[in-house]
């Protein structure tokens, strides 16, 4: 039976404008470090620059041996707008002022997301692939993979260049094999959510 292995990740830390700080190119180097044994068949990123120079960054240990390609379903994007009755009371502020036409489209890009990389192989081969996107799509496609309601890609937080694997088998439900996983992150590179505490 083959199975379609996704290797997800967030793209490595990012300043105000967009590009890699030199922690955000270590953490996607570390990453690459970390997939550098595995038989990678393809490497996807967003189109936005964060994370197409993450990618370039984590192939420099793939050896060239995977395509490299832009995939536009793994955009930044709010997936899914809730209604107001739906929405956490916290998250209401975010999407004050989100159009039918902004919802509409996020929702188009989640369902081309799914589409494309959250099914099993067709063929007899195992498809190995890296995705670099960012958190919302990366919640998206957790929030997918567990058959829960379009509203719980809220709350689901990805780290800067953290491991995510899903696996897709023809005829069961996708199995999540890891969750945000920084242990190939240095210590300090790692986000964990918890306050930053004073360093001796």
């Amino acid at each position: 039976m083959a199975t379609r292995y996704l290797y997800i990740a967030r793209h490595g830390a990012a300043d105000a404008f967009g590009t890699l700080t030199e922690t955000g190119r270590e953490q996607a180097r570390l990453l690459g470090e970390r997939l550098a044994h595995l038989p990678i068949t393809a490497l996807w990123h967003s189109p936005l620059p964060r994370a197409a120079e993450s990618a370039r960054e984590l192939d420099t240990f793939l050896n060239g041996n995977a395509p490299v390609n832009e995939a536009p379903e793994l955009i930044d994007h709010v997936p899914y707008v809730p209604s107001v009755e739906e929405t956490p009371r916290a998250w209401v502020p975010f999407f004050d002022g989100f159009s039918l036409k902004d919802a509409a489209e996020g929702r188009r890009i989640s369902q081309d997301l799914t589409d494309r990389f959250a099914t099993a192989p067709e063929g007899d081969d195992d498809l190995h692939e890296v995705l670099i996107t960012h958190a919302y799509p990366l919640a998206w496609l957790i929030r997918d993979a567990l058959g829960a309601p379009p509203v719980r890609w809220i709350g689901l937080n990805a780290a800067n260049a953290a491991l995510t694997v899903i696996e897709y088998r023809p005829g069961l439900p996708p199995a999540i094999t890891m969750y945000n996983d920084m242990s190939h992150l240095r210590p300090e590179h790692r986000w964990t959510g918890f306050p930053e505490a004073a360093r001796p």
